[in-house]
């Protein structure tokens, strides 16, 4: 396929997917550049995977961003990747792209610091050297915002049926039970930074506040390589419980349209986006697009 065909293909992508398309390429060239060019796997990595000392860590700060794009094996990458797709999707159909972009790079800064905290503080870590790649931590951060966000929402596992909520609490018992056993102490750290991450940031945008909104504001200003492709779902639409309104003669129109738009992410929250009808779908879907 032409260069042109494959930027074309790549825009198309919706931000979700345009991070699992950049994750398999820089797998794939991990694995190739040592073949090819003689040099050492490790000693690519260290460029860009983050230590747990944070001397190290002061000499190549931009770390705490390039770890989550580098993991260890297919099985490392795999998992990760149909987690961010599977959870991406829901995300996206409520979200636009900046938001996602803010919960999942500060889940994985949450990540990468609980580890260093964790290296530095815990007695047991302390004389330890080690180093974190893998996008877990960024991963764990959209699963559980979404967990938190629409808790009752209801997913399909082989043959049975879960709420959102219970697959949450899942996850963090799986990776605070790991971490008890002293396996992979460095990586249940990250996980568990990203996972608090996307739950205070959920919690946080029920209440009417984003707390990431610079944030994602100042990573899209740096250029258009996360920038949405034509297919992306909603854009943001959120509470606005909290917005006060110091105009007295506010228009009538408009707080009916808000008040539409929060009933139906009330009814979301209750019974999950499933429920709703074709007709509060296209509704929501339009608010979106106009906000």
């Amino acid at each position: 396929m032409a260069t042109g065909g494959l930027k074309y293909q790549y825009a198309r992508l919706n931000i979700a997917e345009k991070l699992i398309a950049i994750n398999v390429l820089v797998f794939i060239l991990s694995k190739l550049i040592p073949v090819l060019f003689g040099a050492s796997e490790i000693a690519l990595f260290s460029w860009f995977e983050l230590p747990s000392d944070g001397l190290r860590f002061l000499g190549k700060p931009w770390t705490i961003f390039t770890y989550s794009f580098f993991h260890v094996g297919l099985g490392h990458i795999f998992w990760n990747m149909l987690l961010l797709y599977f959870f991406g999707r829901t995300f996206l159909n409520l979200f636009g792209p900046q938001r996602f972009i803010a919960v999942y790079f500060l889940g994985v800064i949450a990540g990468g610091l609980l580890y260093m905290l964790g290296y530095n503080v815990f007695p047991t870590l302390l004389d330890t050297s080690a180093v974190l790649i893998g996008a877990s931590a960024g991963v764990t951060a959209i699963l559980i915002f979404v967990c938190s966000y629409i808790p009752n929402q209801e997913v399909r596992i082989i043959f049975f049926n879960v709420k959102l909520w219970q697959l949450g609490v899942f996850v963090i018992l799986k990776d605070v039970l790991t971490l008890s056993m002293g396996q992979n102490v460095g990586g249940m750290l990250a996980h568990l930074g990203g996972a608090l991450l996307g739950y205070v940031y959920a919690r946080q945008l029920l209440n009417g506040k984003d707390i990431g909104e610079g944030f994602s504001t100042m990573l899209t200003s740096l250029g258009n390589f996360f920038k949405p492709g034509s297919k992306a779902p909603l854009k943001t639409v959120h509470r606005r419980d909290t917005v006060k309104r110091t105009s007295k003669n506010v228009n009538y129109d408009k707080e009916v349209h808000q008040r539409k738009i929060d009933a139906i992410l009330d009814k979301i929250s209750t019974s999950g986006y499933e429920s709703l009808s074709k007709a509060e779908k296209d509704f929501l879907f339009k608010a979106g697009k106009e906000d």
